[in-house]
């Protein structure tokens, strides 16, 4: 029996043509702010945010009056989780150590790891504010000690959130601009007459900011492709419908184009998630985005088999993978391409978002097939250094990679080897060192 899809989102066809139009409008914005910088941002905030400040820069006093604004309960959660992603972080940078070895007698190898010097984190929050991605990319830039953390917000309802904008102070933001989309992504990336170029951008997005990320890499760096949140619940009967249902929806209110999809060996399960997520959708504040998500991206996909269930999930290599059935550990060895998995019914996507500690910028569009999330080391840059000491080292190893470059061609590169065999061996070479 086959693979049988109980329900399909959008076709490709579909979806390639709205990325199609979406690759348009970014290409024509990036182009006008590159052109007219701070007049342009300043058009397009305030068409898009309703926000046209006199700084998009917030000063010291305006972020400490933001701050106390913030509830004293809320303002613990934050820090609380905070905390979490800080302790990971620092045990992944831990991990993460400088080397020297002698690799030849005289012959000393390494690397460093240094920090990308500046980086601009971006937190969505037009729709919802979005708290919890200053600490994934501002906490953790500071855990990792870039120089210059230059952080940017949309306005919410036309003004700044005052509990992002503590997260992102408390996280270690150097700059906070309270700009979004498209505008704030063009301005860290290529600078305005008021804001200063970034080396790197980070932080997930709608499929606008994926977009100008991805035309802006090479020009400066980029984490990865986060564009709108994918989630997919891999489950068998050891679990029930409600489970299954809350974790599909609880992803697609993001946004109207979050794919969420079940892929499951019980036929019962598939049919009952169905029923109960019209169930749920009929009561749930945030329907209208999670209704649409569902219609044009949702997918119900019965197997027959654990291993065809796996073989499905690392093709489709969504951005969050829950897992639930009676061999997750299983599924653990054998996962290869995801964003980030959440293992057993106790756990669940909302606590990789906002509070367990993992990283909650994770790869979409299939991206988890060559990249995992963000994550301490993506603001770190590993770069290698060699020293010869000994005189004997130097002859050595010039002798071989003479005659290596003359095999090449290269007889400019033979030459640099040559003179050092000469100078300390005290032989007189011309070409293809020691060749006899």
């Amino acid at each position: 029996m086959a693979i049988t899809y109980l329900k399909r989102g959008k076709p490709e066809s579909e979806r390639s043509e709205d990325e199609s139009k979406v690759k348009t409008v970014v290409a024509d914005i990036l182009k006008d702010i590159e052109t007219r910088g701070d007049a342009a941002v300043r058009e397009l905030s305030s068409k898009f945010d309703n926000y046209a400040p006199a700084s998009f820069r917030l000063s010291a006093g305006e972020i400490e009056a933001l701050m106390s604004k913030v509830p004293a309960r809320d303002m613990e959660d934050i820090k609380f989780a905070q905390d979490q992603v800080r302790n990971f972080a620092q045990a992944q940078r831990g991990s993460m150590l400088d080397i020297e070895v002698e690799t030849q007698p005289g012959v000393i190898l390494g690397h460093r790891n240094i920090p990308v010097q500046s980086v601009g984190c971006y937190i969505p929050g037009g729709k919802f504010p979005m708290v919890a991605s200053a600490h994934m990319s501002v906490a953790t830039a500071t855990v990792a000690g870039v120089p210059r953390i230059a952080a940017a917000t949309p306005a919410f309802k036309g003004e700044p959130n005052p509990a992002v904008i503590a997260a992102m102070h408390l996280g270690g933001a150097h700059e906070i601009y309270v700009l979004g989309g498209i505008q704030a992504i063009g301005a860290l990336a290529l600078g305005t007459e008021t804001i200063k170029p970034v080396h790197m951008l980070v932080g997930p997005g709608n499929a606008f900011v994926a977009e100008a990320k991805r035309q802006l890499y090479g020009r400066v760096g980029i984490d990865l492709f986060a564009g709108p949140t994918e989630t997919m619940v891999i489950a068998d009967e050891t679990v029930d419908a409600e489970l299954c249902a809350t974790d599909l929806l609880g992803q697609a209110e993001h946004g109207y184009n979050s794919p969420a999809v079940l892929v499951t060996n019980s036929r019962k399960l598939a049919e009952d998630t169905l029923a109960e997520i019209d169930r749920i959708l009929a009561i749930l504040p945030t329907a209208d985005t999670a209704s649409r998500s569902w219609s044009d991206y949702g997918e119900v996909i019965l197997c027959n088999t654990y291993e065809e269930m796996l073989d499905v999930a690392n093709d489709i290599a969504s951005e969050h993978v829950q897992v639930m059935t009676d061999r997750d550990d299983w599924f653990l060895a054998h996962m290869h391409s995801y964003g980030a998995l959440f293992l057993g019914p106790r756990t669940n996507v909302a606590n990789g978002d906002k509070v367990i500690g993992t990283n909650h910028t994770l790869p979409t569009k299939k991206a988890g097939r060559y990249t995992g999330g963000l994550w301490v080391g993506k603001y770190l840059k590993t770069h290698s250094y060699q020293k010869i000491l000994t005189d004997e080292a130097a002859v050595q190893i010039g002798e071989y990679c003479s005659r290596l470059c003359i095999l090449e061609g290269f007889v400019g590169h033979a030459e640099q080897a040559n003179v050092r065999v000469r100078r300390y061996g005290g032989r007189n070479v011309a070409y293809g060192a020691a060749a006899e």
